[in-house]
Formats: C-alpha cells, structure tokens, sequence
C-alpha cells in the first residue's frame, strides 16, 4: 500500500509489523557487504541479469511435496548427577515435522510426527519421564544456549529429513520436494528445494539486487552460487502481491550445489511456476504472501500437535519434584 502526505511519499510494507522484517533493515543497509563467494554467472552472465520466467519447455512439478518443522522449549532443566557432578543446565523440547501433498486432487497431510527430547551437554543426562510425556535424552555440544537450541533445530531438520524419505519411499513417484528454510542439511535429498521467506543478508550486489527489485509477480533472478560455510545455487522469485515495496513477496530459493546448470534451472522453473498458486493471503496470514498456504496450515497443524505447553510445563515440575 502507499500512501500520500503532501509532497512525500511513502510505502508500508505488507509483512506484519509483530514479525522480523522480509528484508531487515541491517541486510538493506549491507547491500552488497557480504562475504559470501558468489558465482553469478550461472545462468546469465552478470552483467546480463535481468528478470527471467520459465522457460517455454518448463512445466510446475505434477506433485509437490512441501515439508515443514516447528519447536518449542517446553521449560528450561538442571541435569543432576547422582555421583555428586555439578548440576547441568539443559532444556526440555517438543518439536514436530510434517509433510503437506499438493497435487491435481488438491492439497492434504502425507506425513507427521512429534517427539520430545531433553538436550544436555551433561554425560550422565538421562530421559526424563512425566505424567503427560517421555522425553528422550539427547546431546548437545555445550551447555550455552545456543548450542542447545542448535541441538534441538539440528533434530527439527532430520526428523524433516527421515519423514521425506519414508514418504517418497512409500510413495515411489516422481514429486519435487520443497523444505521451509534454509536447504543445509538437506542438499542430498534429490529434486528437494529450499525455500527462505525473511531476508536476514543481502548476498548479492547492488546491480544484480536491483534485478530482484525489479521482478514481476512469477518472475525470478538468474541462479547464482554461493557459498558461505557451504555452497549452493540460488535465486529469488516474486509472489504475488499488491505492495510496491522493493522487496515485497520476494523469497529465495535454494538447491544443491552439485546440481548441473541445466538442472538446477528446470527446478527454478518448475517451482516458479508452482509458488504462485500457493501464495498466502494477507486477510488470513500476516506473513503474505511469502508464507504459503501449505506451509501456514502446516505449522498451526503441527503446533497444536505439540500440546498444551502449560500441561506440559507441570508435568516437568511434578516429575521434578518427585
């Protein structure tokens, strides 16, 4: 939406303002500063970038399999060793992993999952059993919190992982798969894209930034690699969307890096052409359009499969004080 005062004017930018920014004020003030090794010259050279559509031979994936995670940090613990070792901190977690198929006949659940677990750098660490659930233990690389809540995101992302091989074993169909977030971790699962909706760096250059402020609603960058602490191909599409803000409805999207040119060009095509069927809607979702409708039924699905986290919370305190 823009709007006009006098002489100036200005542009809202359609993301919910309870929600980190599509595009972050630090990564629009970085432009270009990033130490990222790029390739632009994958697609198109760099001096020839400019807004691409698919292909006249590209066609949108006949299934697409879309998968998505969630956690959250049921209570913090101490871990207490009954040899007299200082108590170690941990915390206790329900996270879920499901995978939605969108296909002709329409969109519905393939595949879902739920576990709990207690993290902890502490050696003698042990499962934590409550009236309303078992936590299993698992470890962490230290006790900081970072690396504890690493430790619980690393489960997130492989419990994605074994839901998609197992469901893309049963099934035994040719179907592109597309994972909420970053694709690390999951380079090696074939015709799988990731898919990143809030842009927390600028990667590219101003001239080559300036293609994706130019993209039209189903349009997208040439593909580039980069490579930061890994390597990828990448590129960034437009949704559709009613804001003329530069970076509104953008998302990037990433595959493997040991993908040939051709290849990962027919993935960038094929979910260009998929995405915008699946765009969010700002009158439902305060994430539109870059949260897509699969992926927002799919998290309020998951998260209400976490249970009631107050339940959960003096389950853990009861089986505490037991």
């Amino acid at each position: 939406m823009t709007t006009t005062i006098s002489e100036s004017r200005f542009s809202v930018d359609p993301w919910d303002p309870g929600y980190a920014a599509a595009l972050s004020k630090e990564a629009l003030a970085e432009l270009g500063a990033t130490s990222a090794e790029l390739d632009l010259d994958v697609e198109l050279a760099a001096a020839d970038w400019r807004p691409v559509g698919p292909g006249p031979g590209a066609a949108p994936p006949g299934v697409l399999l879309v998968a998505d995670g969630v956690r959250r940090i049921d209570a913090r613990v101490w871990m207490h060793d009954s040899r007299g070792a200082a108590p170690a901190p941990g915390i206790a977690a329900s996270y879920a992993a499901g995978i939605v198929r969108c296909g002709p006949e329409g969109a519905s659940l393939a595949a879902i999952d739920v576990r709990r677990s207690v993290f902890s750098a502490a050696p003698h660490a042990s499962e934590v059993k409550t009236p309303a659930a078992v936590y299993q233990a698992l470890p962490a690389a230290d006790a900081g919190m970072d690396e504890l809540s690493l430790a619980l995101q690393r489960q997130v992302t492989q419990l994605e992982v074994e839901l998609a091989v197992h469901h893309r074993r049963q099934a035994g169909a040719e179907d592109l798969l597309l994972v909420d977030g970053p694709l690390r971790g999951r380079t090696h699962l074939p015709r799988t894209v990731g898919y990143i909706k809030t842009h927390h760096t600028a990667y590219l250059p101003p001239p080559q930034a300036a293609v994706v402020s130019a993209l039209a609603p189903g349009q997208r960058t040439p593909i580039f690699l980069m490579g930061t602490s890994w390597r990828r191909h990448a590129w960034y599409v437009r949704l559709p969307t009613r804001s003329a803000t530069p970076w509104a409805g953008v998302a990037r999207c990433e595959a493997g890096a040991d993908l040939r040119p051709d290849e990962v060009i027919e993935l960038a095509d094929s979910i260009t052409l998929a995405l915008p069927q699946l765009a969010g809607v700002d009158y439902k979702d305060p994430r539109a359009p870059q949260n897509l409708t699969p992926i927002g039924g799919l998290e309020k699905l998951l998260r209400h499969r976490l249970g009631d986290p107050r339940l959960l919370y003096r389950a853990l305190r009861t089986a505490a004080a037991a």
